[in-house]
């Protein structure tokens, strides 16, 4: 089913534009962030070396993800051309995850990193600094009224900017339904939907997400192929 069949009556938009602790800024239709101002994108969970991960415990799945998000990763560079990249944690699967790429992908970092600034937050999957990659290391981020994270704190946290949940949203119409990686936010804080290409989804409605945002204040813009659905709680459905 086509997101554009679903019922609601929210807007289709290409992009959307939300505000956040005062600043303006730009959810792609990528999964990534985009501030316009200070010319940053910011993507959440790449988790870089996960099917070499689960090959060492002898669950094999296809050992192209880290090549097809890095080439996603590109293509994103290119068209925005930032002057600063911020991965939100668990950049990779694991923190042997840097050791295991292939000398092409981390060429390919390396280039993606030529001429900006590029910053790695600390995950819970790769909670130390990786070695032998360029970029700076930091536990978190604070810059403009806004706050970059990995987890989400319980507390209300004004401008906070996370990833770690990777949400995604679940809409239903006649017996018919769609699930699709989705932004959440109340205009207080965000979070981002996981940027690797081999990351699954928590549903948005599930209760890891209680506390974070009101219940019936938050909306979630579902990632299509090409554009952005906004979402309210009403019209979101569970697993």
């Amino acid at each position: 089913m086509a997101l554009a069949e679903t019922s609601h009556r929210d807007e289709i938009l290409p992009e959307t534009r939300i505000a956040l602790s005062g600043r303006e800024l730009v959810l792609d239709v990528s999964g990534a962030l985009w501030d316009p101002a200070s010319r940053m994108l910011v993507v959440a969970d790449l988790h870089l070396e996960k099917a070499s991960s689960f090959g060492r415990r002898r669950t094999f799945l296809p050992p192209y993800d880290s090549a097809a998000t890095l080439a996603a990763l590109h293509n994103l560079i290119l068209r925005r051309k930032p002057k600063t990249v911020i991965c939100l944690g668990d950049s990779f699967h694991d923190g042997g995850g840097p050791e295991r790429l292939a000398e092409i992908d981390r060429g390919k970092i390396a280039a993606l990193q030529a001429g900006r600034e590029w910053i790695w937050i600390a995950g819970n999957h790769d909670p130390a600094p990786p070695p032998g990659l360029g970029g700076d290391c930091l536990a978190e981020l604070s810059h403009s009224g806004l706050t970059f994270r990995h987890e989400p704190t319980e507390a209300i946290a004004q401008g906070e900017i996370a990833g770690h949940l990777h949400p995604c949203g679940k809409i239903a119409r006649r017996g018919r339904s769609v699930r699709r990686r989705a932004f959440v936010t109340d205009g207080t804080r965000l979070i981002l939907p996981s940027f690797g290409v081999l990351t699954g989804g928590l549903n948005v409605l599930d209760r890891a997400f209680v506390g974070l945002f009101a219940r019936r204040g938050f909306i979630a813009f579902l990632v299509g192929a090409d554009r952005l659905y906004p979402v309210a709680p009403a019209s979101l459905r569970p697993d």
